[in-house]
């Protein structure tokens, strides 16, 4: 027999699962504005001392990497259209390269960094299973304070990872990849190219 559900029944589930899908959505925003909170702290905490040694500097900023941010996602986005053409030795080569080149362009900028603080001030859910997290870093010294975005994803083991950072409205991964493509362009299209750049230059091991 064919039974008609009733109008006040279907709001009500409606309604519930409206409930549901906004309590979840809330703990996923709290969930990585804590994990945005945590790396901002242990960047604090870890690098901006200015009695370490810069080698220790290295060390405690490259563990911070790999543990916060997806760096095989980033180093993949900002090669765009080549990604398709590396090889599997390339790719390993250049992903071990792009790390590097990370951690000699930032390391030495915590070593400036001197009573700031990060502060969140909104979660906003983008397309995708991506979330910004809106934040600004405040500045003792004067200036006023930065705007900085966090684009978080969760990786396959569904841990949160940062795979962009955005300043004051400028992409970090868009910039880089920018900056990549002009490197492999001037090289025929090769990443080889690329690779062969970033050999020549002083990264640390």
């Amino acid at each position: 027999m064919l039974r008609l559900i009733s109008p006040l029944f279907l709001a009500g589930v409606i309604f519930f699962t409206l409930v549901g899908q906004l309590a979840r959505a809330n703990t996923i925003q709290a969930e990585t504005v804590h994990f945005i909170d945590a790396v901002a702290e242990k960047a604090i905490i870890a690098l901006t001392n200015s009695n370490i040694t810069r080698p220790e500097r290295i060390r405690r900023f490259r563990k911070l990497l790999r543990n916060n941010f997806d760096v095989n996602t980033i180093g993949i986005f900002v090669l765009g259209r080549y990604a398709r053409s590396v090889s599997g030795d390339e790719r390993k080569q250049y992903l071990a390269l792009f790390e590097r080149l990370i951690v000699a362009t930032y390391v030495d900028h915590f070593s400036k960094y001197s009573e700031e603080t990060l502060v969140v001030s909104e979660v906003v859910t983008v397309v995708g299973k991506d979330i910004i997290v809106n934040s600004s870093l405040s500045r003792p010294t004067g200036g006023g304070s930065v705007r900085v975005d966090w684009r978080v994803r969760r990786n396959s083991t569904g841990e949160l990872r940062i795979i962009d950072v955005i300043v004051e409205g400028i992409s970090m991964g868009q910039t880089q990849r920018a900056e990549f493509g002009s490197v492999i362009s001037k090289n025929g299209g090769r990443v080889s190219g690329l690779i062969a750049e970033l050999l020549k230059m002083d990264l640390p091991e």
